[in-house]
């Protein structure tokens, strides 16, 4: 690694070279983390994760029985090892828990006061944290296979939902409604994403 950066500085390496080394070096060394463990939750499996943006601390997951689990990941023990305890969670006993898998979970980028979560149920959840109550319910035709929001966006509030339905659909969180339907897919939208840096990119595939 040191002959790459030497390298690096006297201008006779691609930087490129000393990213792609650092990068491979980083992957072959992961390994569980032996001090930390989560608390378990689920009964069954877990379809999706999020960590939320603001603070890094809090964690979502989704599991195929419908149910959502709010993890706090910050070690308040003080001890070196510690599992990471599940602050609350919506169960199958919740009267607003969804009926089928859960395929997304995110929270909201700006603040931790709010998370979405879509499930096979056809519907679009936005939660409010501190209730762990919904506060918008979207509803589709088909099955809903993932959403997401965009972790950038200033101008507008759209969550892109793709579902069983070639047409990617656009909700709007300040009207409740869904606002634009996007066409070019033939068959079924498994997977949408809005750019990291700019606001009006989406992927949708």
């Amino acid at each position: 690694m040191l002959g790459f950066i030497s390298a690096r500085q006297a201008g006779l390496d691609d930087p490129v070279r000393l990213r792609r080394a650092e990068s491979t070096r980083r992957v072959l060394s992961l390994e569980l983390n032996k001090d930390r463990d989560v608390e378990r939750i689920h009964g069954s499996g877990i379809n999706t994760l999020d960590i939320e943006p603001v603070e890094g601390r809090y964690m979502l997951s989704g599991g195929s029985d419908g149910v959502i689990v709010l993890y706090d990941l910050e070690n308040l023990s003080g001890k070196p090892s510690y599992t990471c305890k599940a602050l609350c969670s919506v169960g199958r006993s919740h009267p607003d828990v969804h009926k089928f898998s859960v395929e997304t979970v995110q929270w909201y980028p700006h603040d931790t006061g709010m998370f979405t979560s879509s499930s096979f149920d056809k519907t679009l959840k936005i939660w409010d944290t501190n209730t762990l109550q919904p506060a918008d319910v979207f509803h589709f035709e088909g099955t809903v296979y993932s959403h997401h929001m965009s972790p950038v966006a200033t101008k507008h509030c759209l969550i892109a939902v793709g579902t069983k339905s070639p047409k990617v659909q656009l909700c709007d969180l300040k009207s409740g409604s869904c606002s634009h339907i996007l066409q070019g897919h033939r068959q079924e939208v498994l997977a949408v994403s809005w750019s990291p840096r700019h606001e009006y990119v989406l992927a949708t595939a």
